[in-house]
């Protein structure tokens, strides 16, 4: 979705970068206990800042829990825009089996079923929630846009 999101904004002249937040602290042993994605984030974006960028796509499923620790991060008191993107049990298992394969899927699968609870029990209220059920990318990142730059 957010390759889509971003070729709709590029197209529309919205100046804009994209983080994938599962990429600021993938790592083993896991480092989450020490912030890493925060300060991550913190670098990352001070570069895009320094360049002139206002606005920020960050895609993670489980940031939408933690909007208000990221934003800190970023340093400049940004407006946040969270979106918690859902799909249905069968979706979701049809995409993780795209991407993860025997053992890995299963863990996947696990992961994202106990996500999926963590979510349904926390989510804050602010928190817009987005079916992609049955949707493709470019109606889903349409969707997006409207929510976020109106």
């Amino acid at each position: 979705m957010a390759f889509a999101l971003h070729d709709q904004l590029a197209a529309e002249r919205v100046r804009h970068a994209v983080i994938e937040g599962d990429a600021l602290d993938l790592a083993w042993p896991a480092p989450w206990q020490h912030r890493l994605a925060e300060r991550n984030l913190a670098a990352v974006w001070m570069n895009y800042r320094a360049l002139g960028y206002r606005r920020l796509v960050y895609t993670n499923t489980m940031s939408v829990l933690h909007a208000g620790e990221l934003a800190a991060a970023m340093g400049d008191d940004p407006v946040v825009t969270a979106i918690l993107l859902t799909a249905d049990d069968s979706t979701a298992r049809a995409r993780l089996a795209r991407r993860e394969h025997g053992d890995s899927l299963a863990v996947h699968v696990q992961r994202s079923d106990a996500a999926a609870r963590v979510l349904e029990e926390s989510l804050p209220l602010d928190v817009h929630r987005l079916s992609t059920d049955g949707r493709d990318a470019v109606h889903v990142a349409r969707e997006i846009r409207g929510l976020w730059l109106g």
